[in-house]
């Protein structure tokens, strides 16, 4: 088992992002703008690999957001007015911020989602790779009522076609070599917050579709493909500028997610009282294991080693050490503009990561 991980994300370079607001302005062209793409992604791979981390990503340096792979890879989005979410500061205050995009259309693929993103990766590191996508129901942020019944009657409907088009795109990675596939699920970690439930109901999606079908439609998604890739659900409470979406305990979650997804392995923001106590982990299935995210990507302070092992050994209370792993508690970047650290803090969370990680483990031999 790897016990040194990387959620996904990490901070785009100037070079990146200067580079994709040039192309936005038509500055410059696709063969240039991919240029500096590559080398970006060239970096991303050199900071893990000398942190020691075990298995790395592309830090996600081709989506402007963590999950923007479908718009932009799709048509059926677009900039829709008055479509908000609500995020906190560490402090916990609000502050209100657009959706990118709203669903207008039926959603009509132009291109694979992340097919590029790992035939890239895949040729450029020789350790173990793993690509992110958004579980189906975090699509649920781009459903406006009033709006996207054009497209579809229902939500229900999107969310089918959402279903079938990420089980298309699993099926093509894996035919690719991809034997590690994320599901990103923010919206699972917003749903423990009666804030954020009551912000899905008005768009048309009820606490209990959102966790009973959602797992559903992740484990349609795996379905038949158990035996040939390791799959994983990355839960965290929302990330972006060092903010959060959500606060609470897995409590009201864990039975209703832990037990039925089909995923293996468990990605679990775990980084401050935000996300509760270990207590939950002892309803993780023994089929299953946890890679505990208690390093924070929110926060400039490096965590020390000796308070990384005390907090592995309390959720080792709950469920064996030997199905313990450690990462960040999300990504450096969810979205390009990333979190307020820079980039010598992310090598060191990164470094620590591995560093404890190894120290509690060993050195991972590679597999998953």
């Amino acid at each position: 088992m790897l016990r040194a991980e990387n959620v996904g994300s990490l901070l785009r370079p100037q070079e990146l992002l200067d580079a994709r607001a040039a192309l936005a302005a038509g500055k410059i062209d696709q063969r240039a703008f991919k240029a500096v793409e590559d080398r970006a992604v060239d970096y991303c791979i050199q900071v893990q690999e000398e942190a020691g981390i075990d298995i790395v990503t592309d830090g996600e340096m081709r989506r402007n957001v963590f999950a923007s792979q479908l718009v932009q890879a799709s048509e059926g989005f677009e900039r829709i007015e008055d479509n908000y979410v609500d995020w906190f500061d560490m402090e916990g205050n609000r502050q209100r911020d657009p959706v990118t995009v709203g669903l207008t259309g039926k959603i009509r693929m132009k291109r694979r989602l992340s097919a590029e993103e790992f035939t890239y990766l895949r040729a450029r590191t020789d350790k173990p790779t793993k690509m992110t996508i958004p579980s189906p129901t975090m699509y649920a942020y781009y459903w406006v009522p009033g709006i996207s019944e054009a497209a579809y009657p229902h939500p229900a409907a999107y969310m089918a076609d959402v279903t079938d088009i990420l089980r298309d795109e699993v099926a093509e990675l894996i035919r690719l070599g991809c034997d590690y596939i994320q599901f990103d699920a923010p919206e699972l970690g917003m749903l423990i917050d009666p804030h954020q439930q009551e912000w899905f109901r008005a768009k048309g999606f009820e606490t209990d579709y959102m966790l009973d079908d959602g797992i559903d439609m992740i484990n349609a998604v795996i379905a038949g493909h158990e035996s040939d890739a390791t799959f994983a659900l990355h839960i965290c409470r929302g990330n972006d500028a060092n903010r959060y979406m959500a606060r609470g305990g897995y409590d009201a979650i864990a039975r209703r997610v832990f037990q039925r997804c089909a995923a293996s392995l468990l990605l679990l923001e775990y980084d401050d009282d935000r996300s509760g106590s270990f207590e939950p982990l002892a309803e993780v299935p023994e089929d299953k294991a946890v890679v505990l995210g208690l390093i924070s990507t929110k926060r400039g302070e490096l965590e020390t080693p000796d308070a990384l092992v005390r907090r592995i050994n309390e959720a080792a209370q709950h469920i064996p050490l030997d199905r313990l792993a450690l990462s960040p508690q999300c990504g450096f970047a969810s979205v390009a503009s990333g979190n307020h650290l820079g980039f010598e803090k992310q090598a060191e969370k990164l470094k620590l990561t591995a560093d404890v990680a190894h120290g509690v483990w060993g050195t991972s031999a590679g597999t998953h």
